[in-house]
């Protein structure tokens, strides 16, 4: 895991929030100087939650070059408290400086299977070269206890995905069932992911994930099939959440 970092932050969750936003400060900072723009996606949930409100009263950040999508997104209303990009909006984008038309939301008018397509042609006005797959600058992770990301369930199909950008989800373990989610190949082709985990519930599926066990012969979580081939991989995690990691890890 050379290109791995393991965090572990003990000083609870305004700790864990400042070092994640002062990491996504920096990055936002190094992007803007070098590309002219900052490409971010986040997630929903906790991870959402942190980020935004740790963000929102940064003075160092160049809002106006940020180009904000979610790495997966909810198939309902952006009225809809379910709607991630709309939780962003409200908690972070409406106190900053990002532009409107810098915000990606998914087209809820269409089926998910058309929101899906929907959404790769808005990744496409920002990564136009149809050659390449799409290189966020950060992208925002959170896991759930089954180990899913973004909506990218144990066992599901869409884990095998490696052609498609995005892929529609119509059976979701977790409501709502219908879904869009940024796939693999996307994923692991990011500069910078951060994977943020907190509480006892998420220890063990830290523990599989950053120790997993040599003589085991069940197939990888879908959060640990998180890799950039060429970028870097953050773990944030709290005591509770790295209470089941070895000392080595720690």
């Amino acid at each position: 895991m050379d290109n791995t970092a393991v965090n572990i932050v003990g000083g609870g969750e305004d700790e864990m929030r400042q070092k994640v936003c002062d990491t996504i400060a920096a990055r936002a900072k190094e992007a803007a100087a070098s590309r002219g723009q900052f490409t971010i996606g986040f997630s929903g949930g906790s991870a959402a939650k942190m980020v935004c409100s740790g963000l929102r009263s940064r003075k160092d950040v160049e809002w106006g070059k940020w180009h904000v999508f979610t790495c997966d997104e909810r198939h309902v209303q952006l009225s809809d408290p379910d709607s991630n990009i709309a939780y962003v909006q409200r908690e972070l984008l409406d106190h900053v400086g990002v532009p409107s038309s810098n915000v990606y939301p998914i087209d809820p008018s269409v089926d998910v299977s058309a929101a899906a397509e929907d959404y790769v042609a808005k990744l496409r006005k920002v990564f136009p070269d149809k050659s390449q797959v799409p290189k966020f600058d950060f992208l925002i992770l959170g896991m759930g206890p089954d180990g899913h990301t973004c909506s990218l369930f144990p066992g599901h199909p869409g884990l095998e995905e490696m052609k498609r950008l995005v892929i529609p989800i119509t059976d979701s373990p977790k409501p709502p069932p219908n879904r869009i989610t940024l796939t693999y190949p996307v994923l692991n082709n990011a500069r910078c992911v951060v994977v943020i985990g907190t509480g006892s519930s998420k220890a063990d599926v830290i523990k599989k994930c950053l120790e997993p066990d040599p003589g085991s012969e069940e197939p990888a979580l879908p959060i640990a099939r998180v890799f950039p081939h060429t970028g870097e991989l953050i773990w944030f995690l709290d005591t509770a959440s790295a209470s089941k990691l070895s000392k080595t890890n720690a």
